[in-house]
């Protein structure tokens, strides 16, 4: 282990203790046994027809962007407006910030310019194996961006270039689904503010036993960015089953939240996903999710409704009460009328 990994093995060692590593269950489909899952490539769509003068075209795109959200709930980008120089700068200076020694890291107020609580790793409340997410993070809310990592102007300004351009490819995104759900696209523009938003680096230590690098879970926001390399671990769930996304050095890859599939009234879908970990390679992956303010009220677009009207500190505070009950996030159900 690097002394940059965070102390996987120390710390969780009553749960090592408590199960025989042999029998260690932690497959997706029913948190039982880890299955090999097949591989499949996600619906691709190439944003350069959206500035196509060709409003067949145009619109053609557009409906490639609903029908994957609703049929997948997760979609792949490609041309999408961010050189792969600024993808390559952000993830080198993604990397660069994870090898720092983990004592900097958890006192990364003190030693790396970054706001307290914005560093995170294993899952504290996880009492079997089975509830651990081996992988760390930090959390970085936009509006910190400029200001996090002022000690290193490279890792500062490649992070904000980076989260700029995706901030603006979310909300386009937003609004393409928005209209073609026959809504008024101005509701993520005047409830997802830059202040609102957040970015999640994130890094999967490599881990000699198969265990979730990042639980089964949906995402509690609108729409989520993703950019990843080309280990793989990513997993979600299709028509019951789990698969395995194949990367795509070229593509972004785009997921539906909880909060897009209730205000679209199941038009789009929020679906369940995953990572897991690699036994011998690091994996490294940066996410934009588009979030309202917590006091933005999510109601459905059309009738008759599927869900109840909630604001979204109500959805928080519900997630974070079920995880502390029961060890893991409940989601729309919770609010169902």
């Amino acid at each position: 282990m690097m002394d940059s990994d965070p102390p996987f093995h120390e710390t969780y060692k009553t749960l090592y203790a408590e199960e025989e590593l042999s029998k260690i269950e932690t497959s997706p489909n029913n948190l039982d046994r880890h299955t090999a899952v097949e591989e499949r490539e996600l619906p691709l769509i190439d944003l350069s027809q959206l500035g196509l003068e060709d409003e067949v075209e145009k619109e053609s795109c557009k409906e490639e962007i609903a029908r994957a959200a609703n049929e997948w709930g997760f979609f792949q980008v490609i041309n999408h407006g961010i050189s792969r120089d600024i993808l390559d700068k952000m993830r080198e200076e993604q990397v660069k910030v994870f090898k720092q020694p983990f004592y900097n890291k958890c006192r990364e107020d003190k030693f790396m310019n970054f706001s307290a609580g914005s560093y995170r790793w294993g899952t504290p409340t996880a009492t079997s194996l089975r509830q651990l997410s081996w992988s760390e993070a930090f959390h970085i809310p936009m509006t910190d961006i400029s200001s996090f990592g002022a000690l290193n102007t490279t890792f500062s300004s490649s992070v904000e270039l980076f989260a700029t351009k995706v901030a603006s490819l979310a909300q386009k995104l937003a609004q393409i689904l928005a209209e073609k759900s026959g809504h008024n696209s101005t509701f993520f523009h005047e409830n997802s503010l830059l202040s609102t938003c957040y970015l999640r680096l994130n890094r999967y230590p490599p881990c000699p036993v198969q265990l979730f690098g990042l639980m089964p879970h949906t995402d509690s926001d609108f729409l989520t960015v993703l950019h990843q390399d080309q280990i793989g671990g990513l997993q979600l769930m299709k028509d019951g089953k789990w698969i395995a996304v194949k990367p795509n050095p070229e593509a972004l890859f785009i997921n539906i939240g909880d909060l897009f599939q209730a205000w679209s009234n199941d038009r789009y879908k929020s679906v369940q996903h995953c990572v897991v970990t690699n036994p011998t390679k690091e994996r490294f992956s940066a996410a934009y999710f588009l979030c309202p303010s917590c006091e933005t009220v999510i109601e459905s677009c059309s009738k008759p409704s599927v869900y109840r009207r909630f604001s979204f500190k109500e959805y928080r505070e519900q997630v974070r009460e079920d995880v502390q009950n029961y060890g893991h996030k409940v989601g729309l159900p919770r609010f169902l009328v």
